[in-house]
């Protein structure tokens, strides 16, 4: 629940500080991500409590996400005038994630990076399996995990990533929103996602849990993702001021869920025996 609260109320402060800040937005945007920056350095010092270590880790790749990447592509359009995608008079796709596709090679690169490291992600395990390098890669180590740092390059690869799926389907030179491939893009992440939470509910710590839960919401959200598309719903939460009611509530019930993570004790326990699957 906290992940998936977290996907609408990042849409809308991006619009928020868009429509707010107006030519004063890319202060907005450095100040998101320094505050996300903040949350990073405080969940590396509090690295002995893995729960709170993963959810300031999680909030603050979130933040760093909106505030620095997004609105970098949002600068680089506008520097350099991009043109929206138009469908029948209407934005199809903004200028700046047309300008993030052109991420794609470097996002390659640092897939590469994380498929011949060691790794505790299934999706890399399995190919250096398949390659007979798993082995090679893997080292004995007691060196502790940062998990704050984790959670952070973790959100955002997965972001990234997923991203940069969503805009080649989606681009009419190679696919196009209603070819099958952006169907089995859509479909194929909601069973890949109930796939996972299946998995995701047998895991009994919360850290854990929730290092789990980001890539399995946010595969579950480039389903939500192709419906707007198809107009299928309303996204409120691209509307945040029209739909003020409904988005604050989405927030306050984030900060509730954090305030209850971080204060019952089951979820602080310093040292918590993993169980279940492994997350990435």
């Amino acid at each position: 629940m906290l992940v998936l609260l977290l996907m609408p109320i990042g849409h809308a402060l991006m619009v928020l500080n868009e429509q707010l800040l107006h030519t004063d937005k890319y202060w907005g945007a450095i100040i998101i991500g320094l505050l996300g920056v903040g949350l990073l350095i405080w969940g590396i010092k509090k690295n002995y409590n893995p729960t709170l270590a993963t959810v300031m880790g999680f909030l603050g790749g979130v933040l760093v996400w909106t505030g620095w990447i997004e609105f970098s592509f949002v600068w680089v359009a506008e520097k350099n005038n991009v043109s929206a995608y138009m469908v029948n008079g209407e934005v199809a796709t903004k200028p700046e994630y047309l300008v993030m596709l052109s991420s794609l090679g470097l996002l390659a690169a640092l897939v590469l990076v994380y498929t011949f490291s060691r790794s505790a992600c299934n999706f890399f395990i399995w190919i250096q399996k398949r390659l007979r390098m798993h082995e090679d890669i893997r080292t004995h180590t007691n060196t502790k995990k940062p998990w704050a740092v984790i959670t952070l390059a973790e959100t955002i690869m997965i972001l990234w990533f997923f991203y940069i799926l969503l805009l080649i389907v989606y681009d009419p030179d190679i696919a196009g929103d209603r070819h099958p491939a952006t169907y089995i893009v859509g479909y194929g992440s909601l069973l890949w996602s109930v796939y996972l939470g299946t998995r995701l509910f047998q895991i009994q710590t919360f850290d854990y849990a929730l290092r789990y839960a980001i890539p399995t919401v946010i595969i579950f959200w480039n389903f939500v993702e192709v419906l707007g598309r198809w107009d299928t719903f309303k996204e409120i939460w691209v509307h945040p001021l029209e739909h003020w009611v409904e988005v604050s509530l989405f927030f306050i019930v984030m900060i509730g869920l954090v305030w209850l993570f971080l204060k019952h004790p089951s979820f602080s326990r310093k040292q918590e025996r993993r169980t279940g699957h492994p997350a990435l």
